[in-house]
Order: structure tokens, then C-alpha cells, then sequence
């Protein structure tokens, strides 16, 4: 053992002796697949176990993602850690904490606490696992450090921070955000015609790393019993279902995130105008490492703070970023409360915090109440400004302090056409037509997304193609693979296509007849899908060439196909290529046909794998299906890989078959149920 690690050991071991959690008071129960069951009597003691547990399947993806939350990646992976790094600082998050820590509920520091506890306890026994002993010991301050960063992300903020340092201040419209969305689907027992109501859990993430999902089941005696999954790292569930209620978030894009243009001094270095008044920049030295040779080097990068926020210079001046999530730390507080929430009052109290800064919200619950909102803690801005572009930062007129309630902002509460939807798409087309939310209704400023998509459009089709929707027709939905008819992908029109005529292109005639015919499914068997696939992937290169309406030319396309039989005949020394051998889901050495396409219902996207093949990273990835009755409450899941990121356990893989047979597992919210399907019960020590 390293020196370095023998004085952690002692120190983390201190720290454990000192905690107030007995861990022979928890216990973790494994079921067949390697879900952790966590059983204890308080909500702190379980975290204790949630944390141990996740160490014992995650242990290396936590340490990143805290690394990057605590500005210290690049002390482990030189220049890849450096922008993150840089971004925690640049935010301020550990000021931010620090100034607000006393602000959080004192039993969600006690759960916070414990949960940072469970993982320093993992990290003392297993020393060797450690990837960069400074992290160490955790804290509750610096897992809400990380916290701060990921939703600093997730708000858009950092992609303006890079349009900054890029000096490009228009920033181009990125199609990825539409290829990668998720779905949330809630039924009311008036289409179920039923006692039940239904509720589909299905976000798309990447499928592994630090924002992929980790399922659990967490029991206390202090009213927890939630089924679903988080984030490695996460002390609480962001998605999943108790035995009263259960919701799931797809992402949103109204306005959550604003830049300013600032006024310099002509004659006075770093100092800027606001209204007439002269202000000094608060100057800043960020620190981020290189390694050379194995050797950290620290360097820094200079960055300022104005009245409106964070602040870099490029060659065209100074800007600064303002955007809610960097104003509070109680994210996370409020998912806390979100899973402790028995009926729909007090679920929609927690949404009251306004702490999460985005999301769109889908809910269900057992008094078949449905629900959805494009949830936002939403700035109240000036209508004076166009604020879908750089704003002025002269004025305090852009200064904005405060926010939309959640009342105001779009939802629909029990609608009579009996379903809530949203896959990404405007909130304003998110029930029947007479229940969706009006657009006149609400603000421009806050610029909610108004457009349809594939799976949108796909959605609604299906949920009003027949009234009655039973279970199985539920599932149907859900797994549906198959782009509508026309295409209504809300970043390039690809209708033109199928205008085309294969006598017409004789030189890629085969190749468009096989899309041209095709049925539209995603399957793995299926040529037209792998012809499509093929194409659509091979389409970047000719992005250039849309028209102002985003319309591909016969001539663009043409020369795509040509790319796109070229590609065949060089990877797969064939005209025709089946989904499932160009699209393949990979894990260690198992390597397994795929199904879907970017913006099908069952999303999935891929990049570069091996022998032109490739491998999916981002899509279908956690999904859970619940059933409320009235006395009861039903689970199913799958996830995409295992319960584990570590090769030699035999939980890494083992769910790829059922995922891709479009099969879920059993769960129960019932101690007895589970523990009778347990392959091991042991305490976390």
C-alpha cells in the first residue's frame, strides 16, 4: 500500500469510528439482477447504505464526478479534466455552499451526511480504489459543489461559457439535443377504463459515465419506500415511483440561461458601466493542472465576476453569464422531498422550492391524479429586450432578480382526454387539445419550445388511435420503434427523400428503393432500417446544405447516398446491410444487435465503434413502468447494461438481453417479496 493511501486509511478511518451511524443497523439486499435493496430505520441511515452501495458498483465513476465538481479532474486526467475544472470555478460553487449550507433541512444534512459517510467508509477499506486522495474525505459541501455543476450544465450555461471563449457569440443550433430526448407518458383510469393508472418512466441518457442511471430501492422507517434510479453519486432517487405516486423528467429548453455584452470604461482598465456608474471587475485566477510526464503542473486562468454574473474576455470584449441554477443549492433537497411526498398536495409543495432549475415533470399516483409542467425556476425578465440573443449589460433594466412561481408556469392537472405526454417537444401540446396549456398565456421572454418532433408526433398518433388503453397497448406504446409518416424531425426536413425516384439515380437506385420501402420500423432484422441508418449517419457532412427551412436537396442527398454505398461496400462488402449488423449495444466483450434510431419513441444514438460499425451511447437507457390501483402499486424496470460498472460482476451485463427484447423485470416495494428473491443480505462494512 502507497504511504499516501496508509494516512488516508487512518484518516477516513478516524472519520468512520467518529460517524454516528452504526452500519450493523443497515442492510443491503442484492435480488437476482444486483438491485440494492436498502433497509434501515432512518432516512440517514440509508444513505449510509445508498452511499456504500454505490461505491461497491461505481466507485470510479463517483470519484470523477465529484474530481470535476470539486475542481480537481485535471489533477487526474491533465487537460481532459481542465474544463470542468475551470467551470466549477468560474461559477463559484464552493461560495455558494458555503453561503447557503445553513439554509438546507437539517434532516436532509443528516441524510447527506450520512450518505457521504457510507462512500468514505467504502473508500477506507478499499484504499487502492482511490483515484485521487485529495478528494477525499467527502462532505455534504462538496457533493452540493458537484451538484452545482452538473445543473450549470444541464441549464445550457456552459455552452455559452464555450461560445464565449470561441468568440462565437451566435451560437449554432445543435441537432444533438434533439437525437438524444427522452419520453414521460401518464394515463388516467378514463382510458385505462380501469382501477389503474399508468405511468412510463423513460429518459434517454448517455449509458454510462456520470449522468447514466443507477437504479435502487430505498426503505426506512421513516416513511421512505421508493423504487428507481439517480445518478452515481446522487444521495436520493431523481426518478422512480413510492407506493402512492411516481414521476420521471424529460429535458426542456425555455430560456434558462442569459448573456450579457458589457460596457468597458474607454480609459479604465477591467472597469465597466452600468447605468452611468463605474464598476471594477472582481478579478479571479482559476487553478487547473497539466501532467507532464506523470507530473502535476498547476497553472491558472484569469476570470472575472460582474453584478450580473460569471465574466470572460475574448477578443471582442467582455460578457457575463447569469443563469438561476448557480443562485441556490436546494436541488437536490427538493428530489428529497419529491420521494418523500405521498399524495399530489405534497408533491406539488416540493415543486414550490423552485430549486430545480429545468425539467419537464411527469406524474401519476394512486388517486389517479396525472400530471405534467415544464417545470423551471424561470427568471421574471424585461420585456423591453431580446433576450434569445447577447443583452446589454449597461443597464440594471437586464438585471433580473426573480422568478415565475410554479404556478405559472405551463401544466396541465387531470385532464379529461385522460393522458399527459411530452417527448422533448413544446409544452403546449402536452395533453388533448382542449387540456394543453394556451402559448398567449404565458411570457415570451420565457421562450418554451412551440415545435413537434418524430416522437412527439409518433405519441400522440398512438394515444389517440384507439381510446381504450390497457396495459399491454400501454407497453406498445412505449417500445414503439417507428418514425411517422411524413418525418417531423424538428432540426432538418428529410420528407424530400422519399420524392425521389430510383430510376432517376441510377447509380444509388437500389440503395433508395430499400428506404423508399421500407415500413418505417427500427428492427434489427430489417434492411430498409439499416440502409436508413446508414444514410442518416452519413448525413452530417451535408448539414451545410440545408436551406433556410432546413430542407435537404435531391442534390445533397444524391450525394449522400453515394457516401452511403460507399461505406457499405467498404465496412460491409454488401449493397445491403440489416440495423442490427451496422448498430450494436456493447458492454466488456458482449457486443449485441440494436435496435431504434435518434427520435424514435425507443430512441437510441450511437458513435464509432469498430469495422464501421457502432455502438450505442446514448438513448433508451433506465425505464420503468408503474401501475397505481387504488390499494397498490406495481413496478417493473429494466436498464440498459447491469447494475454495475465493474467488468467481474456478473451484474455489468446481465440485463442487455431483456433491454433489447424489450422485456423488464419484477420489482417490489414489499420487504418479504424481496427478500425472497435475494441472492445476498450483508451490512455495508
Amino acid at each position: 500500500m502507497k504511504i499516501t493511501h496508509i494516512f488516508l486509511f487512518l484518516f477516513l478511518y478516524t472519520i468512520k469510528i467518529n460517524s454516528q451511524i452504526n452500519p450493523d443497523n443497515i442492510e443491503i439486499v442484492r435480488d437476482s439482477y444486483g438491485v440494492p435493496h436498502i433497509f434501515a430505520s432512518t432516512d440517514a441511515e440509508v444513505a449510509y447504505g445508498f452511499g456504500w452501495a454505490q461505491a461497491e458498483d461505481n466507485f470510479k465513476t463517483i470519484q470523477q464526478a465529484y474530481l470535476a465538481g470539486n475542481g480537481l479532474l485535471s489533477k487526474l486526467k491533465g487537460l481532459k479534466g481542465a474544463s470542468a475544472d475551470f467551470l466549477v470555478q468560474l461559477i463559484q460553487s464552493e461560495n455558494t455552499v458555503n453561503e447557503q449550507f445553513h439554509t438546507l433541512d437539517s434532516n436532509f444534512i443528516k441524510l447527506l451526511n450520512g450518505f457521504t459517510d457510507g462512500i468514505n467508509a467504502y473508500a477506507a477499506k478499499y484504499p487502492d480504489e482511490i483515484l485521487e486522495s485529495s478528494l477525499f474525505p467527502l462532505t455534504p459541501k462538496k457533493l452540493l459543489r458537484y451538484t452545482q455543476l452538473q445543473l450549470f450544465i444541464s441549464n445550457g450555461a456552459a455552452d455559452i461559457v464555450g461560445g464565449i471563449v470561441e468568440n462565437e457569440l451566435s451560437w449554432p443550433y445543435d441537432i444533438h439535443q434533439d437525437t438524444k430526448g427522452s419520453n414521460l407518458l401518464a394515463i388516467s383510469r378514463s382510458r385505462t377504463q380501469s382501477d389503474e393508472t399508468f405511468l412510463a418512466i423513460n429518459t434517454h441518457q448517455p449509458l454510462e459515465g456520470p449522468t447514466s442511471w443507477y437504479e435502487a430501492h430505498l426503505i426506512s422507517k421513516e416513511g421512505t419506500n421508493i423504487i428507481g434510479a439517480t445518478f452515481p453519486g446522487s444521495p436520493c432517487l431523481f426518478t422512480g415511483a413510492n407506493e402512492y405516486l411516481g414521476w420521471t423528467h424529460t429535458v426542456n429548453y425555455p430560456d434558462k440561461a442569459d448573456v450579457y455584452a458589457l460596457e468597458m470604461h474607454p480609459n479604465k482598465k477591467e472597469v465597466y458601466i452600468v447605468d452611468g456608474e463605474s464598476y471594477k471587475l472582481e478579478k479571479f485566477k482559476a487553478k487547473i493542472y497539466l501532467k507532464i510526464l506523470g507530473i502535476k503542473i498547476p497553472i491558472k486562468k484569469k476570470f472575472y465576476r460582474s453584478i450580473y454574473g460569471p465574466t470572460l474576455k475574448n477578443k471582442t470584449g467582455f460578457y457575463s453569464v447569469r443563469t438561476p441554477s448557480t443562485f441556490n443549492i436546494n436541488a437536490v433537497e427538493q428530489w428529497w422531498r419529491m420521494n418523500k411526498a405521498t399524495n399530489f398536495s405534497e408533491f406539488y409543495k416540493a415543486l414550490e422550492m423552485k430549486a430545480l432549475p429545468g425539467y419537464n415533470i411527469g406524474y401519476a399516483d394512486r388517486n389517479d391524479t396525472i400530471f405534467y409542467i415544464s417545470n423551471g425556476k424561470i427568471p421574471i425578465r424585461n420585456k423591453s429586450f431580446n433576450w434569445t440573443d447577447v443583452v446589454p449589460g449597461n443597464t440594471r433594466k437586464t438585471l433580473w432578480d426573480s422568478y415565475y412561481d410554479i404556478q405559472d408556469l405551463p401544466q396541465v392537472v387531470s385532464p379529461e382526454s385522460g393522458f399527459v405526454y411530452n417527448a422533448n417537444h413544446s409544452p403546449f401540446k402536452s395533453s388533448g387539445s382542449d387540456d394543453n396549456p394556451k402559448i398567449e398565456d404565458f411570457a415570451s421572454e420565457m421562450n418554451f419550445e412551440t415545435y413537434d418532433n418524430n416522437r412527439s408526433t409518433r405519441l400522440l398518433h398512438l394515444i389517440e388511435e384507439q381510446e381504450h388503453i390497457d396495459y399491454a397497448r400501454f407497453k406498445r406504446i412505449k417500445y414503439d420503434h417507428q418514425l411517422p409518416t411524413p418525418l417531423n424531425y424538428n432540426y432538418m426536413d428529410l420528407n424530400s427523400l422519399f420524392d425521389m425516384k430510383p430510376e432517376d439515380y441510377p447509380e444509388v437506385g437500389a440503395l433508395l428503393a430499400e428506404i423508399k420501402n421500407w415500413n418505417r420500423v427500427t428492427d434489427v432484422e430489417s434492411y430498409g432500417a439499416g440502409a436508413y441508418a446508414l444514410l442518416y449517419y452519413n448525413l452530417a457532412p451535408f448539414y451545410y446544405e440545408l436551406s433556410e427551412d432546413r430542407v435537404f436537396t435531391h442534390k445533397a442527398l444524391f450525394e449522400a447516398l453515394k457516401v452511403t454505398k460507399s461505406y457499405m461496400k467498404t465496412y460491409f462488402k454488401s449493397d445491403r446491410v440489416r440495423l442490427g449488423d451496422f448498430q450494436k449495444l456493447v458492454r466488456g466483450d458482449k457486443e449485441l444487435p440494436a435496435f431504434g434510431l435518434p427520435d424514435v419513441v425507443t430512441a437510441m444514438r450511437g458513435e464509432s465503434h469498430k469495422d464501421g460499425k457502432i455502438k450505442i451511447t446514448h438513448g433508451e437507457s433506465y425505464i420503468g413502468l408503474v401501475r397505481f390501483t387504488p390499494a397498490k402499486t406495481y413496478y417493473e424496470s429494466v436498464i440498459s447494461y447491469g447494475s454495475s460498472s465493474r467488468p467481474e460482476s456478473p451484474h455489468y451485463s446481465d440485463q442487455m438481453e431483456l433491454y433489447l427484447d424489450f422485456k423488464t423485470k419484477k420489482m417490489s416495494f414489499d420487504r418479504l417479496e424481496v427478500l425472497g428473491s435475494a441472492l445476498s443480505r450483508y451490512a455495508p462494512k
